[in-house]
Formats: C-alpha cells, structure tokens, sequence
C-alpha cells in the first residue's frame, strides 16, 4: 500500500538535501514547465489512466531504486499513479496530500538580524510563491506591526504571541496583483487600524483604510517606521523605513530588479509608470544610506522552483550598497530605463485582475478553495 505525506514531511525532505526520493509530477507538461517543485520529474499521468509499459520503463529509470513520491494540482491523478505503481510491484510508493495546491501553502520563516537589541524582525516566506511578509515588533514593549500579509493570517498572530507581542496595526506596500492580501482581514480580525499610502484614496477601494502621507512615521514601541513613497509599480506604493536598520520595499525594488508597471497602468500607459519607477529608484530608494538592508515583499522563484536569491528559510534581504552594486538597471539613463521597462515585459501574473479586485474589495472568493484556485503558481511580478 502506498503512503501518503504531506507538502511540509515534502519540504522538510527537499531541505535536508536527501537524495533518497524521486518526485514524480504527473499534471500536464504545459503546467509543469510553467511552475513545479525544484528536481521534479514529469510523467504526464490522466485521471483515468492506467500505466504503459512505457510509463514503467521511465520511472523505474527515474527512481533507480529510490523512493517515489508522487505529486499533482490537488492530489488526484498523483493518487491514481501511486496506486498504479503500488499494484505493478513498486514498493516505496508515496502521494503528497493536497499536491501543488498544499505546496503553494507552505510558509518559512528567517530573522532580520539589528543592531537594536528590542527590534524584532521576521520574514515569512511563502515558499511556492516567493510572497514575503513581515512581522516588525519591540521586545521592549511587546507591541507589534505586520506588513504585507498574505491571505494565510494565523500564522501572524501566532507568531506574535509566541514572541509575547501584540499586533497593534497592519500595512501593506500597495494593492498586490499576484495574491489576495491578508491586510485588511487580518486588521479586521484584530480590530487594529489599516494603513495604506494615501495615494490609494484615487484607486476606488471598497473598503475603510488609514491613509499614510509621504514622510510620515508609525511608531512600535522606540523605533520609528517612516512612510515614503515610492509610485512606479503601482500609483499608491509606499515602502517602510526601519530606522538605520532596514527597509521594506515592497514591490518597488527587488534584490535582482524592480517592479514592473504595466499591472495598474496597462500597456498603453506602461512609459508613465516606468517614467515614476525611474524617479523612484533615483530619487528615493539609492538615497538611502547603503547599509540598510533591504527587505522585499518578493523574491524571485524560477520556473524550476528554485529561488533565485537565496534558499526557503534562509533571509531574504541583503544591504543596499550590494543591490545598487548588482541590479544593470540603476546604470541606465531614465530614456533606457523605460524602454526597457515597456519592451521587455513579462508574462503577467495568473488572474492579475481578479485579485486586484478582491484586494480593492470589489470582488469577493466564495471559499479558500476558490483562493488558492485563483493564486496557483509562482508570482510574477518584477520587471
């Protein structure tokens, strides 16, 4: 009989190196070459399917005597191979309950290492996806903010409290297009304020927000989060200054590239919002001391699965004398910058204008099924 396991018992695997399994994606080669697990294998494998002599061959050749663990969108064609290979004398067989979709549901965790001994900062990594959020708290004073957060909101509240803090308000950079935001929810649930730029007051939101105004500053506990904004990706965007220690970017400066600005604009209007992230970029992000370390609210997950700049569980961030050192685009004209902004623009995110107006509170999901539905698939939202 085969076995089953879950996406974290996967993940834990995957981290410890082994080499003792062979992954087995049986979707579709279309949807497994646009977004899989790092060292899966494809073996396109149908509902009612039963297994060739071909299909034997393959995965016997692929296993070489490993353990098989199999995985699709949700569990079914991955559970019927399993079966198959379990009845055809596999003897190591293992199916990962929920499949992609549970995959695309796993969260890691990394510390912000500061120089004040009383800030606390966690990133939350949302593994498949690269979304990250954050947890800014005082040690001092036990309070506590959250930016960005995802759709995923307990794992913040329990956070905070295994830190002893309390979450006393929640931010996000923008209105995101890859995923359904958590903020306004989780400030909801709380009954803590929302905060958004003020810009956002021009983008019809459905929904009661607190409005930052450039240069303004939140307070958690003695330190000083300052508001500056940063348009360009979006006409709203804002990033977060965590006094000389850190930054949270948001989707304005990633640490290979900055954020595309078609999403709100669309093509026609793309030069405008390349034209804001070109002054944004100048005249506000490269002003900041290079020390700081920069702090995203994505990192880049290839097609493969991989990370592009560090590895789940381990930091995303880096200081941003190293981004300035390492990103092409800051040594370009602003005439080269749009062009390259507007001509080289990449596949949009997966139902971008869906869950831009879920996150306007325009449209509303039926179900977290229906959620995780609508964000399958890695994000895609840098330049």
């Amino acid at each position: 009989m085969f076995e089953k396991i879950t996406a974290r018992e996967l993940a834990e695997r995957q981290d410890s190196g082994t080499s003792d399994y062979t992954l087995i994606d049986t979707r579709p080669e279309d949807s497994y070459e646009a977004w899989r697990i790092e060292g899966a294998e494809n073996v396109p494998f149908g509902p009612g399917e039963t297994l060739s002599e071909d299909q034997h061959e393959k995965i016997e050749e692929l296993a070489n005597d490993n353990k098989i663990i199999t995985i699709c969108g949700k569990a079914a064609t991955s559970t019927r191979l399993a079966s198959e290979l379990d009845a055809n004398g596999f003897e190591d067989v293992a199916v990962v309950n929920g499949g992609m979709r549970n995959w695309n549901s796993l969260y890691e965790t990394a510390h912000v290492d500061t120089e004040n001994d009383a800030l606390c900062i966690v990133q939350f990594q949302r593994r498949a996806k690269g979304c990250l959020s954050y947890l800014i708290g005082s040690k001092r004073t036990g309070e506590a903010i959250v930016v960005d957060p995802t759709r995923h909101t307990d794992q913040y509240i329990t956070t905070a409290a295994k830190k002893g803090m309390t979450i006393t308000a929640v931010l996000d950079t923008h209105v995101h297009a890859d995923h359904i935001s958590g903020g306004h929810d989780l400030a909801t649930r709380l009954d803590v304020p929302y905060y958004l730029g003020e810009k956002a007051t021009e983008r019809d939101i459905d929904y009661e927000f607190d409005a930052f105004a450039d240069g303004e500053t939140i307070a958690v506990g003695d330190v000083e989060i300052e508001v500056l904004f940063a348009p360009g990706h979006t006409t709203e965007m804002v990033i977060y200054r965590i006094g000389d220690e850190a930054v949270l970017t948001g989707d304005s400066l990633f640490l290979d590239s900055v954020g595309r600005t078609e999403l709100e604009f669309g093509e026609d209007a793309a030069e405008e919002g390349a034209r804001m992230q070109y002054k944004t970029l100048h005249e506000t992000l490269l002003e900041l001391p290079d020390e700081q370390t920069v702090l995203p609210g994505h990192v880049t997950v290839n097609n493969n699965g991989t990370y592009e700049n560090a590895s789940p569980g381990n930091l995303v961030g880096t200081p941003l004398g190293d981004v300035r050192t390492q990103l092409d685009l800051v040594g370009l004209d602003e005439e080269a910058f749009v062009e390259r902004m507007v001509k080289n623009v990449p596949e949009k995110p997966d139902n971008y204008e869906t869950i831009i107006g879920i996150n306007r509170g325009k449209e509303t999901i039926e179900s977290s099924r229906d959620a995780t539905k609508l964000e399958t698939g890695a994000n895609n939202c840098a330049a």
